[in-house]
């Protein structure tokens, strides 16, 4: 996926071809507004507020408490990248909006953008120390009750546009039971494969913290006894050999060094049954011989900010495959999110 800018008619197309348009100045100063707008909108419940009737500048600064004509100006910035509509003084909200940002909708992202409006946001401001020294946050290791909160609702709003793809495509063997899911919090992944494959069973092992935070998540699933918490370090916990006929780590990987991985696709064969697969779910690093791809490479940058490595290549997951005893196959890519893909190894 790529990242442009349209023109809306000929004499912009000319300016765009001309190389007249100033293009760092639209991403310096105009893109961090448009972001950091759609992150207020979303956390100040405006969009929610126009759901319910409050169509005009006004009634929405009204029910939102919030300045007039400093909400007008929000309303203008959301309308020219269409979140809403703007006719005849009042304001609707699209079909995108619609499907993805009201909390209402089953594929709501909400709760992410809420996370990276109150958490996040502040992270990039240490983008210059990153860059001089290649020390992330470890943020983590940071967290308290609110914040893990937070969290583990945003990375449910992360999940939730991938997970059933995730179940229909992700090779499982044939008369497969047990799943075990590293680091899976939420449990989506788990509760869209077990949904999927009535004989499959699934334990999720994350950190105290996160299964505090994320067993409610789970528990509105109605999945009963077949998906399950366990909590658990998958770097210093030993596994159960011969198990398991799915393993999963989503999302994870990019928390961990070359080593500590390498470590854990050891693990996990010993905990597979034969014939079973470990599938690690993530953001790939684009190859450095190959053009850079937008998503993989700000997401790159983002988890190295963040956390301890940023994202891998297929080739380095492959790398720790083959030691360990596992056949990589195919990668799996999705439909819904370009630059993530299913890196499958089989024992």
């Amino acid at each position: 996926m790529q990242l442009r800018v349209f023109p809306d008619n000929l004499l912009e197309w000319i300016a765009l071809r001309l190389n007249l348009v100033p293009m760092p100045l639209l991403h310096a100063q105009v893109f961090p507004v448009i972001s950091k707008a759609i992150l207020e909108g979303i956390d100040l419940g405006i969009f929610e507020a126009i759901e319910q009737g409050f169509t005009t500048a006004e009634t929405v600064a009204e029910k939102c408490g919030l300045h007039p004509q400093a909400t007008s100006q929000l309303l203008g910035v959301l309308t020219s990248v269409k979140y809403l509509r703007f006719r005849k003084g009042t304001y609707s909200l699209t079909r995108m909006t619609r499907k993805w940002v009201l909390p209402s909708s089953p594929t709501t992202v909400r709760d992410l953008a809420i996370y990276n409006n109150r958490i996040v946001w502040p992270w990039l401001e240490h983008m210059g120390d990153y860059l001089r020294t290649g020390k992330g946050l470890q943020y983590h290791d940071t967290f308290e009750q609110e914040e893990w909160n937070l969290y583990q609702r945003a990375m449910w709003g992360g999940a939730v546009s991938e997970a059933k793809e995730f179940a229909q495509k992700v090779p499982l063997p044939s008369g497969a039971t047990h799943m075990l899911d590293i680091g899976g919090s939420h449990g989506l992944h788990s509760v869209e494969a077990c949904r999927k494959y009535p004989g499959l069973n699934s334990v999720i092992l994350d950190l105290p913290g996160a299964v505090e935070k994320a067993a409610p998540l789970l528990a509105e699933q109605g999945m009963g006894g077949r998906v399950t918490h366990q909590v658990g370090n998958i770097l210093t916990d030993t596994l159960p050999e011969s198990t398991y006929d799915l393993v999963l780590l989503s999302s994870v990987a990019h928390h961990f060094t070359a080593e500590q991985n390498q470590e854990v696709a050891k693990k996990v064969a010993q905990a597979l049954r034969p014939g079973g697969i470990f599938v690690i779910n993530e953001f790939i690093r684009p190859d450095p011989d190959s053009a850079p791809e937008l998503v993989g490479s700000s997401t790159d940058l983002f988890f190295g900010l963040t956390s301890t490595s940023g994202n891998w290549t297929i080739a380095e997951i492959n790398g720790w495959y083959r030691p360990a005893g596992l056949t990589p196959l195919r990668p799996i890519n999705y439909q819904a999110i370009p630059g993530r893909y299913q890196v499958v190894g089989r024992k």
